[in-house]
């Protein structure tokens, strides 16, 4: 098939740091390009791919100072996407909505898969709007918020299975990854490893608008002699970090989507103790590649069986449920299917009928 990939901008594929969702385009892209698809790749200038790449910026938008207005590449991009879009099967965007409006009325097969939350409330107009537009959920729980969307799939990311090998667990260490923010709460992380008498590492990075509350929040935590901040990393550094680890802690507090850093983990054989959030019951099987708490007393009193799992099941477990290989075979059946659809309908007019049926409460 030909296939287009349209990814954000913000960070290159694979990124060079922090990025969820441009990682996983990027294992996506090049796993439907092993299998034998034409893939075209809309993404930012810096990115390494096998497909062809169609340039939309210089480099990833985060990392270049000279960019004040991440959204004016967007537009550019859509709109180069939509004049190129007769010469795809299936174009899968990655970009949120921003593309709706362009493509609503375009009668191209296409699909956007969400990788953020959707319990934001300003969400519902659009996705009331544009309910002719499929979309792919990454978890099940990731569509609680909007269940009468038109959800097309769940589809699980899986990422390469040579990407990350498995590891000892020999490092005396738990670890952490991610953002520093409220919802990833590290200091659930600090209290469990202090608890437990083991090091805590964490490779996390600091967004601008989370500075706050890493300096009166998370900084004074970072002094205990048990915790080592080691600041962001990329794919080249995760696999020792990840396979030295005795296990990874996922302590979040928000309805996270699908959390990428469970099943690195898993890929190197690394249990996960995470709490009961969003997509954690549909990645994590207690007993099997992690467990499931929901407050720190019980993370604190799980640790002697989590680190008792076998890590060669866990990784063994991982080859099962989320390789890219998966994944993209996934994508590519649902591509077929939509690319066999007929038009899609005229979108439904947004005042007064849809405006009237959000003010009832009502789909």
């Amino acid at each position: 098939m030909r296939i287009a990939q349209v990814a954000p901008l913000y960070e290159s594929c694979p990124p060079k740091l922090y990025g969820g969702t441009e990682r996983v385009v990027s294992w996506l892209t090049e796993e439907l390009t092993a299998q034998g698809h034409d893939v075209t790749l809309y993404a930012a200038g810096d990115s390494q791919t096998a497909a062809r790449l169609v340039p939309c910026s210089r480099r990833a938008l985060r990392l270049d100072p000279a960019v004040v207005d991440p959204l004016a590449y967007h537009m550019v991009m859509i709109d180069r996407v939509l004049e190129d879009a007769d010469q795809y099967d299936v174009i899968h965007f990655h970009t949120d909505y921003l593309h709706c409006a362009a493509f609503a009325r375009s009668g191209v097969p296409l699909l956007t898969t969400l990788h953020g939350r959707q319990d934001l409330p300003d969400l519902p107009i659009v996705y009331d709007r544009f309910r002719s537009m499929p979309l792919v959920s990454i978890s099940d729980s990731q569509r609680a918020p909007l269940p009468w969307a038109n959800w097309t799939a769940t589809i699980h990311h899986g990422l390469p299975p040579d990407l990350l090998r498995q590891g000892p667990g020999d490092g005396g260490y738990l670890a952490f990854i991610g953002r520093i923010s409220p919802e990833k709460r590290l200091d659930r992380a600090i209290h469990i490893a202090r608890a437990v008498g083991m090091k805590l590492k964490v490779a996390a990075k600091i967004d601008r608008a989370d500075k706050v509350y890493f300096e009166e929040v998370i900084a004074p935590l970072l002094a205990d002699p048990g915790v080592e901040f080691v600041g962001e990393i990329g794919d080249g550094e995760k696999g020792e970090f990840l396979g030295r680890a005795a296990a990874l802690l996922f302590p979040i507090d928000w309805p996270e989507p699908f959390g990428l850093v469970m099943i690195e983990a898993n890929a190197c054989g690394t249990p996960v103790l995470a709490f009961r959030c969003g997509s954690v019951p549909e990645v994590i099987d207690p007993g099997i590649n992690g467990l499931i708490v929901e407050t720190v007393p019980e993370a604190v009193a799980a640790m002697p069986r989590l680190l008792g799992l076998d890590r060669s099941a866990i990784r063994a477990h991982f080859e099962t449920r989320f390789t890219a290989s998966r994944m993209a075979r996934d994508y590519a059946a649902l591509y077929a299917r939509l690319a066999r659809r007929p038009a899609p309908a005229p979108v439904v007019p947004l005042f007064p009928a849809a405006g009237d049926r959000l003010a009832a409460g009502q789909p």
